[in-house]
């Protein structure tokens, strides 16, 4: 049997709890008319819960508890044209965020997932007034499902009008936590296309049949992949054919297992972050490029899926990198695998951003032994394992104080200390961290020097930058959620009115 857990190992001189899908249940329907006058108000009316305050790790950054939001905020996003801020939910509703320069912000709830039809709904954009909602639908009593993403154009006055840009065929859902579904989007620097990231149905790889329907089905051409589509595109059908896919221009990037968040820096590089599986593997950070392949499902986190070769015998008595409390473990989606598909003839894995530290780059030796990247001076692909990476961006106005200017920002969503999964490699974890990446020209890929600016989140899951101020948005399930706005410290030479509209 071949080694298959080989790190990519890098000296330095030569420079995540899984995020489900958030699964839900909801009928088919179409979408009516969209009403903008259909506006309740939200949570703000309820009694305020006590607030646990974030911790801010360096004294120039100030945090403020901004307001309460609708539980399972899953996106937020800021609409420059007007100076809103809006967020979505994960069962579909999408509110927009009144006088959020002001004192009192309270929500105002603009469409549900009547109004845009997409019950399962995990990413969100705008382009100027023109908000982009993309998700997935249910089919075949629940067994199946399609990706589906629409374009709402708002005008200043009257009624938005709805246009539908892609649906996908159906093919299978399943009942794990593993099904990713269609989620992170992003636009081009120029505006002339948007990026939609698809993922993993799967764990690793594995068979999920959903009961026998879609028998034998692991990944197909419509998920685990990044898709790019021109911003007027319509009414488009996805089909689950890669080579059709490639040869229409829709495929842009190929083997990520579940890239939630996309963004560009301030250069007009696309960068994505990803969750690794149940097995201990670093949560990956690409340096997305067309035509690139990235290793899912045979590479996570710079390590080979042991299932692909056919004499695995699976067990955490035997494999320190399986977790005896990992949902894959217990319910066996960790096995002995002869028919997984062999890897791709004549196609080389574009490895993830090396991080040099000297946070987030815990991992676990061959020997099976937790160590820091610190004390071994060996870089992982690219953060803990099981921290989830989420609301990735960038200063792409270069308005931040110089040792942030122009650089790249991340949340982790897991807390290590409440995570079984990520406890044994440190109990930091629900934290702001600053992304200072490098290029490096030898092995054409970015390093990544990481640092902790804030920490003490709550299930937080995207982020936005508007001037130099952060706003945060956290999921909380069935309770209230918080938005938090943490400011930066700035260039004192930028004027913040250059950048911000008043909304």
């Amino acid at each position: 049997m071949p080694v298959f857990r080989s790190v990519l190992v890098t000296m330095y001189f030569l420079g995540v709890m899984e995020i489900t899908p958030f699964l839900a249940s909801a009928q088919d329907s179409k979408p009516p008319t969209p009403n903008p006058e259909k506006i309740t108000p939200n949570i703000q009316d309820a009694p305020t819960p006590a607030v646990k305050p974030l911790r801010a790790l360096r004294p120039d950054i100030q945090i403020k508890h901004w307001m309460l939001v609708e539980p399972k905020a899953v996106r937020l996003l800021y609409q420059a044209s007007t100076g809103s801020l809006w967020y979505t939910t994960f069962d579909g509703d999408v509110y927009r965020i009144k006088n959020n320069k002001g004192d009192n912000p309270t929500s105002q709830k603009i469409f549900t997932a009547q109004d845009h039809g997409i019950p399962r709904l995990q990413g969100a954009i705008f382009l100027k007034n023109s908000l982009f909602l993309c998700g997935n639908t249910t089919a075949n009593n629940g067994k199946g499902t399609t990706g589906r993403l629409v374009r709402f154009d708002i005008p200043a006055s009257g009624k938005p009008i709805l246009t539908e840009v892609f649906n996908t065929v159906e093919y299978g859902t399943n009942k794990t936590v593993f099904d990713h579904g269609w989620n992170a989007l992003e636009i081009s620097p120029d505006e002339k296309y948007i990026y939609v990231n698809s993922g993993a149905r799967t764990d690793h790889g594995e068979v999920q049949d959903n009961d026998g329907f879609y028998p034998n089905a692991r990944n197909g051409a419509l998920t685990a992949n990044i898709f790019r589509f021109p911003v007027t595109a319509k009414n488009l059908l996805l089909p689950n054919d890669l080579e059709q896919l490639k040869a229409a221009g829709y495929l842009y990037a190929e083997g990520i297992r579940n890239a939630f968040d996309l963004a560009f820096d301030g250069t007009g590089n696309l960068f994505g972050v990803s969750n690794s599986a149940d097995y201990d593997m670093p949560e990956d950070m690409f340096w997305l490029r067309e035509g690139h392949h990235y290793g899912f499902p045979w590479v996570m986190g710079g390590i080979e899926n042991p299932q692909q070769y056919p004499d695995w015998q699976p067990s955490p008595e035997t494999d320190p990198f399986i977790n005896k409390f990992a949902h894959a473990w217990q319910v066996r989606y960790f096995h002995n695998d002869p028919e997984f598909p062999p890897r791709p003839t004549g196609v080389k894995f574009s490895p993830g951003i090396q991080n040099v530290g000297p946070a987030a780059n815990e991992y676990r030796t061959n020997a099976g032994k937790v160590v820091d990247g610190d004390q071994t001076a060996v870089t992982i692909s690219t953060f803990t394992p099981h921290a989830s990476p989420l609301g990735l961006f960038f200063d792409k106005k270069n308005v931040l104080a110089k040792d942030l200017k122009g650089e790249g920002f991340v949340i982790r969503y897991t807390l290590g200390a409440r995570s079984v999964l990520m406890k044994p490699f440190t109990e930091e974890g629900a934290d702001l961290l600053h992304l200072d990446l490098t290029y490096n020209k030898a092995a054409d890929n970015y390093y990544v020097k990481t640092t902790r600016l804030v920490d003490g989140f709550k299930e937080a899951t995207d982020a936005v930058l508007v001037g130099n101020e952060v706003y945060v948005i956290e999921y909380s399930g069935r309770n209230p959620g918080n938005l938090w706005k943490i400011t930066l410290p700035k260039d004192a030479k930028v004027k913040m009115t250059e950048f911000v509209k008043p909304e």
